[in-house]
């Protein structure tokens, strides 16, 4: 599918943003000024958080493919299925409403409504991801390996484990993971890095150790922190970081 750059080029700190679209579908480009045809970089896809939008997000998704670009990295991030301006997920404000009702009365959600909560945002999310890649691939200065960092990690999962141009994945532990997730990541071998608030009030934290030993891989790296999910320390990404750079190799050095 083709991409359609939709704005001229941004140019901050040897980083060029272009914004395009892919089916209909918006998202944001970074590469480093170093990259060409001579000398294609790795990509990283930015993973977001279900329902937020690309825009109210992109203070921090800037952040993160500034510094993908200077371990010399281009990074892309779509807007996802439901975010933004984009319509709704069928059923999924049903599900939101029955999920807070739920946390409300102190109780556990149960696996139909992490189901309904999550799985229709995989099942669309996943193709169009794919679709995103191919045309990102396409460009000449950008190269054939890439990773994913961060978002939903049920996403994630299963984008990883049926597209083989990922090589590595770095997950944040931080959402629920339905039933089906726990098959995508038996069958994920790739190098895995999870990063895990352990007192993330959003998360549930046995769930996330029975993800990370549900994967496959031989490389597989769990991370905990003391902290909720925003107090996520500094080096936590300095270890992803390296992570990135030891399995998609680093044009800055």
């Amino acid at each position: 599918m083709t991409m359609h750059f939709t704005q001229a080029p941004r140019l901050a700190d040897g980083v060029i943003e272009r914004e395009f679209t892919v089916g209909g579908i918006p998202g944001i480009l970074w590469t480093p000024v170093s990259a060409s045809v001579e000398a294609p970089v790795p990509l990283v896809l930015l993973g977001q958080p279900g329902g937020f939008g690309l825009r109210r997000m992109l203070p921090r998704l800037a952040g993160r493919a500034h510094a993908c670009a200077a371990q010399g990295f281009a990074s892309v991030a779509m807007e996802l299925p439901g975010a933004g301006e984009r319509t709704p997920l069928p059923g999924a404000a049903e599900a939101r409403a029955d999920l807070i009702r739920v946390l409300d009365e102190g109780r556990r959600p149960g696996d139909d409504l992490i189901d309904r909560l999550i799985l229709p945002l995989v099942d669309a999310a996943v193709p169009e991801w794919q679709r995103t890649v191919d045309a990102v691939l396409a460009l000449p200065e950008i190269g054939d390996r890439v990773g994913i960092s961060g978002g939903v990690i049920a996403v994630a999962t299963r984008l990883a484990a049926v597209d083989p141009r990922i090589v590595a994945a770095g997950m944040f532990a931080g959402s629920y993971v339905p039933r089906s997730t726990f098959a995508d990541a038996r069958r994920l071998t790739i190098p895995v890095h999870v990063l895990l608030q352990w007192d993330d009030e959003g998360n549930d934290r046995q769930m996330a150790l029975d993800l990370f030993d549900a994967f496959a891989s031989a490389e597989k790296t769990l991370q905990a922190n003391l902290g909720g999910h925003t107090g996520v320390p500094a080096f936590a990404a300095e270890d992803v970081a390296r992570f990135f750079a030891r399995h998609l190799g680093s044009a800055a050095g």
